[in-house]
């Protein structure tokens, strides 16, 4: 087996692209991200970790880490992961790269935190279970007032309120409120924030699109605050979005959910969402296990 990293995501998605893309479903994540760096190299402010590891001429994994945030790992393979973690985990250590966790499919993420704790010594911690949902064809749930816009520039400032909240609420994790504003400004001059706004003009949720490949493209970032759940908005929201969407060409939407969650896991499935795979979202930690 060899081990080959990539400075620019462009030579990166030359050798994955055809192979990920057999499955474009389970792999948009680390495709979506790829393509991302790709079409935007000016938003990149610490070199990417993009890498492969191969056996004769066959992928047998691709890795994808954009720092500070976990590695991705991803491949269509059943077989042959013990010998590509070790080789890749001896790259990533070769090059001094801090690994703060990994995120993938859960078996496929599950034997690679038993690489890492094995080489590393550290331990490993499972952070999130999630799953992943594709969307064919929406199921139109119930009327609810309001319609679906695009977010404007001039309320980048509730863009950011709400994406920071989202960090923390759904993703247990943190940004800065300089961090959540710059976000929310390139995410809206991108086009890929929505709101649902009621016929009085408030705004009562928010959704974004993310991670265009191919023939698939991912919402995420829904968020309603705490005083205006329980009216169904962001069913409404999400369905009339996916339906844009497919309209637009699209033939798949996917998004993530948490399965500590029930709510969202049940009301995404009332739309018309169905489950593909179980992610596992693992923290690493210096510090031993207790």
């Amino acid at each position: 087996m060899i081990t080959t990293t990539y400075l620019h995501a462009s030579d990166f998605l030359a050798r994955v692209r055809a192979e990920l893309e057999r499955h474009e479903v389970l792999n948009s994540l680390p495709l979506g991200i790829a393509l991302h760096l790709q079409k935007f190299p000016e938003h990149i402010e610490t070199p990417p970790y993009l890498a492969t590891v191969e056996e004769e001429g066959k992928l047998v994994v691709a890795a994808v880490m954009t720092p500070p945030v976990r590695l991705i790992i991803a491949s269509n393979q059943g077989d042959g992961f013990d010998a590509a973690f070790a080789l890749l985990i001896h790259n990533l250590r070769e090059q001094g790269r801090a690994v703060p966790g990994v995120i993938g499919p859960a078996a496929l993420s599950n034997r690679f935190v038993q690489a890492w704790s094995s080489q590393t010594g550290e331990a490993a911690y499972l952070r999130i279970r999630e799953r992943l949902f594709e969307l064919t064809h929406v199921i139109t749930p119930r009327s609810r007032p309001g319609s679906l816009r695009l977010a404007t520039l001039d309320e980048t400032a509730l863009v950011g309120r709400w994406f920071k909240d989202f960090e923390e609420e759904a993703l247990h994790t943190s940004l800065s409120e300089e961090e959540a504003i710059a976000d929310a400004r390139t995410r809206i001059g991108n086009g890929e924030v929505y709101f649902w706004v009621l016929p009085d003009g408030a705004v009562v949720s928010m959704a974004g699109t993310a991670r265009p490949v191919s023939r698939v493209i991912s919402v995420n970032s829904v968020y309603t605050p705490p005083e205006q759940r329980g009216h169904g908005y962001a069913s409404r929201m999400v369905a009339t979005l996916s339906q844009h969407l497919l309209d637009s060409g699209w033939e798949r939407c996917t998004l993530f959910t948490d399965l500590s969650n029930p709510t969202s896991n049940t009301i995404y499935q009332q739309i018309g969402y169905q489950p593909v795979q179980d992610f596992h979202v693992y923290d690493f930690s210096r510090t031993s296990a207790a």
